[in-house]
């Protein structure tokens, strides 16, 4: 049975994620999508101008004439969400923690996908996989996604990149769309070769989020803090400017770091704040990215 409350959050994000697709996301989503793949449909006789590597030889002797082979647009496509639901995200300072802004995201891209007749599954992962949902079409299974994102209760509180990336190697053997959406708050050499080989047979697109206090601390005192994954706890004073600012360099550093490791693996990144227009921010990414494939 699920609770009341929770039919209302459902109904309440696909009417308003389903509106969203329609206004300004479906176009973004199919112009850097379109045409992933081409397969093969018929042959036809040569016309001046077409590409004479497209001859088909054995007919063209067989005819005694040339003909060419013609393609369509594999247009169907599998979208995986592969979503961080560690301890860490249940982190927000700004309106919302950063798990509500991965379901706002993963709802974006169900529909988004569900409009262009693609099929999509979900993936939830902490220190171990939490929960697989086969990729599927229909609106009665973007429903199931988001119910499980709003009710899923993890048993794992770390995060580890690596094993999502190997489950959704294992899982799917065929080339799809990866939206690996995550705070990325673990060790980033644990995952740099995994990401890489994911990269290599999926089109992996790194959703970071985060929350502003984890990019700069105000001068608050002192102040306890707790690991959220770990449980670590540690009193610091961030009254003082050099402790701010040695947290600035880290958190700078840290984020060099991971860019550096998505750009060697060849992985895109949409930046999110928990606060922030998570849909302004992936159609903004999609835009530029069409832009930059030319479409």
């Amino acid at each position: 049975m699920i609770a009341p409350t929770t039919l209302r959050k459902i109904r309440r994000i696909e009417l308003q994620t389903r509106r969203l697709v329609d206004d300004i996301f479906a176009g973004a989503y199919h112009a850097v999508f379109k045409g992933r793949g081409i397969e093969f449909d018929a042959v036809r006789p040569y016309e001046p101008g077409d590409d004479v590597r497209t001859i088909d030889w054995n007919v063209t002797a067989r005819a005694g004439e040339p003909f060419v082979k013609q393609y369509v647009e594999e247009r169907e496509l599998t979208v995986m969400l592969a979503m961080d639901a560690s301890a860490s995200c249940l982190f927000g300072t700004s309106k919302r923690q950063k798990r509500d802004a991965a379901v706002e995201i993963g709802a974006v891209l169900a529909y988004a996908a569900l409009r262009n007749n693609d099929k999509v599954g979900l993936l939830l992962f902490s220190d171990r996989a939490e929960l697989y949902v086969p990729p599927r079409k229909g609106r009665n299974h973007i429903l199931r996604l988001i119910r499980e994102l709003l009710t899923a209760q993890p048993v794992g509180q770390t995060t580890d990149l690596a094993l999502a990336l190997r489950t959704v190697g294992r899982l799917l053997k065929r080339q799809a769309v990866v939206f690996l959406i995550s705070d990325f708050l673990t060790a980033d050499e644990s995952y740099a070769r995994n990401l890489t080989l994911a990269a290599r047979q999926h089109d992996v697109i790194a959703v970071m989020l985060s929350d502003p206090l984890e990019q700069r601390w105000p001068a608050a005192g002192i102040v306890g803090l707790q690991d959220a994954e770990t449980g670590a706890a540690v009193w610091v004073d961030t009254g003082q400017p050099g402790w701010r600012d040695h947290f600035e360099n880290q958190v700078r550093q840290r984020r060099e770091r991971r860019l550096s490791i998505l750009n060697d693996a060849g992985v895109d990144r949409i930046e999110i704040a928990s606060g922030g227009d998570a849909a302004a921010a992936l159609v903004s990414f999609f835009q530029q990215r069409a832009r930059r494939l030319g479409r």
